[in-house]
C-alpha cells in the first residue's frame, strides 16, 4: 500500500492518477480481492480508495488523512454527475447536543478541507465497476459556512429541547441528519422535554445530495 502523502500536491496527483480507472482496477492494482459479501458492500469503494491514496485516519475520531487536515469523502454519481446519494461526514451526538457548538464541533472539522472523489456508474451498478472521476479538494467559504452553521445550529437546538423525535431528514438545507446504525436495532441514548432519557435510534451528520451536485460543479456554489 502505498505510503501516507506528504503535502496537498502528492495527495492530488495520486487522486488524478486514478481517474478514469475502475475500482476494480485499482483493486488489482492494490492486490486485493473485492469482497462479495452483500453485508460488506457498504463503504467498500471508499475503502479502497482510502488505500490507494495513503490515507491513515482508519477512524471516526481522526481526519482520513490527519498530517493534511483532509478529509476523503467518495460520492457515487451518474454519467452527469448526479449523486446517488447523500454523503455521510459523521455521527451526532445525542446525550450532550446542547453543549455543541458549531465552531468547536466535529463536523465542522470534518468539512474544513475535503477531498470528493466521485465514483461514476449507473444506478444499481456494482461499486467495483464505478469508475473513478475527477477529484475535487474543498473547503467551505464564508457563505456556504454561514449555512452549515445554520443547520447544524437548528438540529442541536431542537435536540436540547428534548424534541429528539421531530428530527427528521427533511430538516436542514445542505446539512441534514439521517439513522446511522448497522441494523434498525440499534440505540442510544437521547434526552426528552422533561429531561427523561430516551431511547432512540443513532443518528449521523449527511450532506444533501443537491449540495454536492452544485459544488462538484462550482466549490463556491450556494444552492437552495
Amino acid at each position: 500500500m502505498p505510503p501516507s502523502p506528504r503535502s496537498i500536491d502528492e495527495l492530488l496527483g495520486r487522486a488524478r492518477s486514478l481517474e478514469g480507472s475502475s475500482l476494480r482496477a485499482v483493486l488489482d492494482a492494490l492486490g486485493l480481492v473485492a469482497s462479495e459479501d452483500p453485508v460488506r458492500t457498504k463503504g467498500s469503494a471508499g475503502e479502497t480508495l482510502e488505500r490507494a491514496l495513503g490515507a491513515t485516519g482508519g477512524s471516526s475520531s481522526v481526519l482520513d488523512f490527519p498530517g493534511l487536515g483532509v478529509e476523503l469523502k467518495s460520492i457515487p454519481v451518474t454519467a452527469d454527475g448526479t449523486p446517488l446519494e447523500s454523503t455521510y461526514v459523521c455521527t451526532l451526538s445525542l446525550a450532550d447536543a446542547e453543549s455543541q457548538e458549531w465552531s468547536t464541533s466535529w463536523v465542522r472539522q470534518k468539512l474544513a478541507r475535503v477531498l470528493f472523489v466521485p465514483l461514476v456508474g449507473e444506478h444499481g451498478a456494482r461499486w467495483q465497476e464505478r469508475t473513478v472521476g475527477p477529484a475535487l479538494l474543498w473547503s467551505p467559504s464564508a457563505a456556504q459556512e454561514d449555512v452549515l452553521r445554520g443547520d447544524f445550529d437548528d438540529v442541536v437546538g431542537l435536540i436540547g429541547i428534548g424534541r429528539i423525535e421531530e428530527l427528521t431528514a427533511h430538516r436542514g438545507r445542505w446539512l441534514q441528519v439521517r439513522p446511522k446504525a448497522r441494523d434498525g436495532r440499534a440505540r442510544t441514548i437521547a434526552w426528552g422535554a422533561a429531561g427523561e432519557a430516551i431511547a432512540t435510534v443513532p443518528r449521523g451528520f449527511y450532506l444533501r445530495a443537491r449540495f454536492t451536485k452544485a459544488i462538484l460543479v462550482d466549490p463556491l456554489a450556494t444552492p437552495e
